[in-house]
């Protein structure tokens, strides 16, 4: 005689998957629903027991209720060439209306009782660049990559530019780098002008004798010191801000 076919619900019905990495417990979760106006019992057997830990593997699910188990693969060397041939089968029956000892109603079940599914098990590594990013973060990784590739000639870490941060911590960087985008332009305005001025200066000193030229130089020599002086300490500060973003992407 074949067998019942299975009156329980199951989510995932043909295939568990796991998502790594593996070096740590991986669970996912096989729901069973009872759509039936009976108890029922069940059992969750594995073709590989000793790799995962099944919770719970037994009970009862009351008429139209459902149970979560949680399917724990313990931790493993991953190989994605190999295939996965690890099984579960879900094993159940209907409750008798007088059941005492459930572990009896097992052992006393006639094989046209008992029902069973199957489901396979599959194994899958994260993609590298599956996590997205919301649209402020995106702009301001793209933005401060520019600003410090602009100002040093390299671009931040993958790290900075991949890291997802909360709102807070966003603006605030994000108003930084704009007060610093002024704050350059500002400069190049200044070195501009000092330029122009010592241009002008220069075509003065010809009618102008030479202790006097000198010490026109000088000054000139000094305020160009002091913008360098300037620039610099602004690329430092360049340098801190991804510095700090590194720090908050970790």
């Amino acid at each position: 005689m074949a067998r019942q076919e299975q009156v329980l619900v199951l989510e995932p019905q043909h295939e568990l998957r796991f998502r790594g990495p593996f070096t740590d417990v991986v669970t996912a979760t096989l729901k069973l629903g009872n759509p039936t106006d009976r108890n029922v019992c069940f059992k969750v057997k594995t073709t590989a027991p000793r790799r995962y830990c099944v919770r719970p593997n037994s009970g009862v699910i009351d008429a139209g209720d459902s149970v979560n188990v949680s399917v724990m693969l313990q931790p493993f060397d991953y190989d994605p060439n190999e295939k996965s041939k690890h099984k579960f089968m879900v094993q159940s029956m209907l409750a008798p209306y007088d059941m005492t000892d459930m572990e009896g109603v097992w052992k006393e079940a006639k094989p046209e009782e008992l029902m069973d599914s199957k489901l396979r098990c599959a194994f899958e590594m994260p993609v590298e660049n599956d996590k997205t990013h919301d649209s402020e973060s995106h702009q301001l990784s793209v933005s401060s990559a520019c600003l410090v590739k602009a100002e040093h000639g390299a671009a931040l870490p993958k790290s900075v530019t991949s890291a997802a941060l909360d709102d807070g911590e966003v603006k605030k960087i994000m108003e930084e780098c704009k007060r610093l985008q002024i704050e350059v332009q500002r400069l190049r305005e200044e070195n501009k002008q000092i330029r122009e001025d010592d241009g002008l200066r220069k075509r003065k000193v010809t009618s102008v004798p030479a202790p006097h030229s000198s010490s026109s130089m000088a000054t000139s020599g000094m305020m160009e010191e002091g913008l360098s002086t300037r620039l610099l300490a602004l690329c430092v500060l360049f340098f801190v801000i991804g510095v700090i973003i590194g720090k908050l992407a970790l």
